[in-house]
């Protein structure tokens, strides 16, 4: 199967107090090429996530986005902060073994004593743990919107390699005939400038003419060419470099071909094989 370099997947699950969000987002490129953005209390999932990302995809641009939020369906719970209690019990001892009439601090104090009452936060031990299994299902994701975005490119190049064989069949027959062509107004001309035809000097002008114009070659190396990217398409895998060079020489050939045209007709099928291989160069890029 053909993958695209495109894909996006989005995943999220609860964990305690918090909803952990992982969200995947690849383009294409040259080589595989990870970005991380996360949290800096989530920095710690990083190498489990690349180590996750590298054994699935080869090639491609990949942003992994990695974000927690709290969970606003459950209430907050309060804590109290326990190293601070721990002090103020030490030292209100402390100072109650040299004041003893000294009133003891109340709960009320306590409480508003700055710092002492905070919120209880995300398990992050948690939240680096379910990281791990949400880029599983993320990548299960991207995975399939790439291969169903490649499968739709392989659809577009064959439909245009089936266009580029018509162009050479319909080719074909013209050379032959600009030759004949060729030939006929060759004579004519001889014929009206000297009084008597110089059969064997026609026959040199015409064959040199022929081997000029002749793209028998070209026309075989297209449908050779044609045949490998057929090929290439159906094993499927890690295309995208092998296609790209196929593209190159499908391009030469065809221009080898426009330089060689001896007609009218000959120039405008192979312009029109030069808009194909360059619209599927184009598509190329995006294959892994």
């Amino acid at each position: 199967m053909i993958h695209s370099m495109t894909g996006y997947a989005v995943c999220a699950r609860e964990s305690g107090r918090a909803r952990l969000n992982l969200e995947l987002k690849s383009v294409n490129s040259r080589f595989l090429d990870l970005g991380f953005r996360m949290a800096e209390e989530l920095r710690l999932a990083e190498p489990a996530l690349r180590e996750a990302i590298t054994a699935r995809l080869s090639r491609g641009k990949v942003e992994c986005r990695l974000y927690w939020q709290a969970n606003a369906a459950l209430p907050a719970e309060l804590s109290l902060n326990q190293t601070l209690v721990d002090q103020l019990s030490a030292a209100q001892a402390q100072l109650r073994d040299r004041f003893t009439d000294a009133a003891p601090l109340s709960v009320g104090e306590l409480l508003r004593w700055p710092g002492m009452l905070g919120e209880t936060g995300p398990d992050f031990e948690s939240l680096l743990a379910t990281a791990g299994e949400l880029v599983k299902l993320a990548l299960d994701d991207l995975v399939a919107s790439r291969a169903r975005e490649g499968e739709k490119l392989a659809a577009m190049i064959l439909e245009r390699v089936q266009a580029i064989r018509a162009l050479v069949a319909k080719a074909e027959p013209i050379l032959p005939a600009a030759v004949a062509e060729y030939q006929e107004k060759l004579t004519t001309r001889l014929r009206d400038a000297v009084a008597t035809l110089d059969e064997d000097r026609i026959r040199q002008e015409v064959s040199l003419f022929a081997q000029r114009a002749d793209v028998v070659e070209e026309f075989s190396r297209l449908r050779t060419h044609c045949d490998e990217v057929e090929r290439v398409l159906k094993v499927g895998g890690q295309a995208g470099k092998r296609l790209d060079f196929l593209m190159q020489e499908l391009n030469r050939e065809a221009n080898t071909m426009a330089s060689k045209a001896v007609s009218g007709a000959l120039s405008s099928i192979a312009l029109e094989m030069k808009l194909l291989i360059e619209q599927m160069r184009e598509q190329v890029q995006n294959i892994e």
